[in-house]
């Protein structure tokens, strides 16, 4: 055991892990300057993805950084146990430290390094595929429907590349380390038939949902109600489709357990409103007033991009216990029927006050009973009284 009872005996170890750790900070110090350079030339390439740019250039750094402490610390650790003396940890001596990082151990940080910004590069380019199949000019529902299937698309695929990547470059490191990969190989080949066999709703959630997307049911952006939910589609995964409702509410569904999907914004919308008006209304002026309010709504430059059509008279509908039931539809952009919708009822309802149509609504009458009568009932009865009496005015309380 050698001598530590003086820093002479135990100054070796100390150079050791010293020197370990300044050979990690400059490599650290290295690498993240040549990322940050990487990141400023390209953002004078693409200005358009600034944000995203630094967001990687921040990730990958932060990755980075946490590998070389993890390294270097157990690097450190078994020199500093080894210099003790302690049975059973390998003897390492600083050549065998330094061959180690400079020969497998700078391959794993380079392969891994590269496999994390190698999958930032392929997103950056997936994004830029998305921006460049959306036309920035036309009809807004078609640059509407553009955008959600290029979304919906990128998002898988922003899924499989990461998992791509990350698994080879996860193998290759282990490797690496010593250790033969092609038992791990065989291992995860009859684990995934063991899965496939058992877990058989997961495949079908899997098979599902790659149809769902291959036959464009439903995009990221739509609003859906699966199975009696509904709510707009924040994501779209192999598995399961994420729906979040008006309140916030987030609903996770499997794939496989989708009886039934209503897209309601589907290439455009429509706005329908059951209208009811008062029997004394003559209705086909009601509807003529109905198709100058459209009109004006259609060519009010707030709304007109987002009306594909003029309002739609369907006609009378029903002849309810109060009203007169007209049917009256608009055709929209995809998601803008509510936004159009709730126009169209304000105008509908200040314009009807101002022209005198009437908008029933229900009526209650209330009965007092016996023991407790209206007054206006009260006044009359003992009218009646005063008057079959031969009084000319009723007594008062």
């Amino acid at each position: 055991m050698p001598d530590i009872g003086t820093l002479k005996g135990f100054l070796p170890t100390l150079l050791a892990v010293v020197g370990v750790l300044v050979l990690m900070g400059v490599g650290l110090w290295l690498t993240t300057r040549f990322i940050r350079r990487l990141a400023n030339r390209m953002e004078e390439k693409n200005k358009e993805h600034i944000e995203g740019i630094e967001r990687w250039a921040k990730q990958l750094t932060s990755f980075i950084r946490h590998a070389v402490e993890i390294v270097a610390g157990v690097a450190a650790l078994l020199i500093i146990l080894s210099g003790l003396g302690i049975r059973g940890v390998p003897q390492l001596r600083w050549e065998q430290v330094a061959a180690w990082l400079t020969g497998p151990g700078l391959r794993i940080l380079f392969v891994l390094g590269g496999a994390f910004a190698l999958v930032r590069i392929l997103h950056l380019l997936i994004a830029r595929f998305a921006v460049v199949t959306v036309p920035r000019k036309g009809p807004l529902a078609e640059i509407t429907e553009r955008r959600k299937r290029t979304d919906t698309l990128s998002g898988l695929l922003r899924m499989v590349s990461t998992s791509v990547v990350m698994s080879v470059a996860v193998l290759i490191a282990i490797r690496e380390l010593g250790f033969d990969i092609m038992p791990i190989l065989t291992g995860v080949g009859i684990g995934g038939l063991a899965i496939g066999f058992g877990a058989q709703n997961l495949v079908r959630d899997l098979i599902t949902g790659f149809f769902i997307i291959l036959e464009n049911q439903v995009r990221v952006g739509d609003v859906a109600i699966i199975n009696g939910t509904g709510g707009f589609v924040e994501e779209i995964r192999l598995r399961t489709i994420v729906l979040r409702g008006l309140d916030g509410t987030v609903h996770v569904i499997p794939n496989g357990a989708i009886t039934e999907l209503s897209n309601m914004t589907k290439d455009f919308s429509y706005y329908v409103i059951d209208l009811g008006v008062a029997y004394k209304e003559n209705v086909d002026r009601v509807m003529d007033v109905l198709k100058e309010i459209g009109e004006e709504l259609q060519n009010d430059p707030a709304f007109a991009d987002k009306i594909l059509g003029p309002l739609e008279i369907l006609g009378v509908d029903d002849f309810a216990d109060s009203a007169v039931i007209i049917k009256v539809r608009i055709k929209t952009t995809p998601i803008q029927q509510w936004t159009v919708g709730r126009e169209l009822r304000r105008r509908i309802k200040n314009t009807f006050d101002a022209q005198g149509i009437e908008i029933p609504y229900p009526h209650l009458s209330l009965y007092m009973g016996e023991a407790s009568k209206p007054f206006a009932v009260e006044v009359a009865e003992k009218l009646g009284y005063a008057q079959a009496a031969g009084e000319s005015k009723p007594k008062t309380r």
